[in-house]
């Protein structure tokens, strides 16, 4: 589905009706600031609601912890996205609104290699657990996706064992890139985060026995007040329309 079919099917279905009616007249600028884990949806939707109502999305990417951090430390942003856990942290220090939280997306944790390197067997648990053992470099992200791998080592009591080859995530650089250009052999990161780097085989997500699902969160920030337009943006990016796009990038709808 395109993003001119979505948007005339949005409008036929009357889903941003009250959206359109408060967005081009009043024209907004909208600062959010997130974790990448939802970019891949998110880049794709939201050129959609700036046409359909005028608005200006202006958007900061950073790692979980360092965004968590940054508005509990102060930074004020009209849109929080985050995993869900540090979204209800957030909530319960009294930086964001708690009756405007939602959840976007959701996502697994996926398998990479570098382009063309031997396939690694990605269907079981136990292959995984070889593959690790095999592997003279390993990449995980600071991430939800990172710590789950890193509880799954050290329940497998794998830990000392493979810590000299644990490659440490470069802030702002994706988990994929580092397979690409040869920093790591394997590659754990959400699916959305995999599938559009290029120069990698995504291999798939983790055999459902240790995979770790990761929900995807928003909410409006209290400092912001009142806001029609961001609280448009988070029902554009959770109405059941953005589904499909949702899907496209190996996510799931919140």
């Amino acid at each position: 589905m395109t993003m001119g079919t979505l948007i005339t099917l949005w409008a036929k279905l009357g889903a941003v009706g009250a959206i359109m009616a408060a967005g081009i007249a009043n024209a907004a600028d909208i600062k959010v600031i997130g974790s990448p884990g939802t970019r891949a949806p998110y880049t794709l939707l939201v050129p959609s609601f700036e046409r359909v109502t005028g608005h200006t999305v202006m958007t900061t990417w950073g790692g979980v912890n360092a965004v968590a951090k940054r508005v509990a430390d102060g930074e004020i942003a009209d849109v929080v996205m985050l995993p869900a856990p540090q979204i209800d942290d957030l909530i319960k220090l009294g930086k964001l609104v708690a009756e405007t939280r939602v959840n976007v997306a959701t996502s697994g944790v996926g398998v990479a290699i570098r382009a063309g390197a031997p396939k690694i067997d990605v269907s079981s648990s136990d292959g995984i657990r070889k593959a690790l053992l095999a592997a003279k470099t390993i990449a995980y992200s600071a991430g939800p996706s990172g710590v789950h791998m890193e509880r799954l080592i050290a329940k497998w009591g794998l830990t000392d064992e493979l810590k000299a080859k644990i490659v440490p995530p470069i802030p702002d650089v994706p988990i994929g890139e580092m397979v690409a250009r040869g920093d790591a052999e394997i590659g754990f990161q959400q699916v959305s985060e995999l599938l559009p780097v290029k120069r990698i085989d995504y291999l798939g997500p983790l055999p459902a026995d240790i995979q770790e699902v990761t929900v995807f969160s928003a909410a409006l920030h209290k400092a912001a007040g009142p806001s029609e337009a961001a609280q448009a943006l988070l029902t554009f990016l959770t109405s059941p329309q953005a589904a499909p796009i949702i899907r496209k990038t190996g996510m799931e709808p919140g």
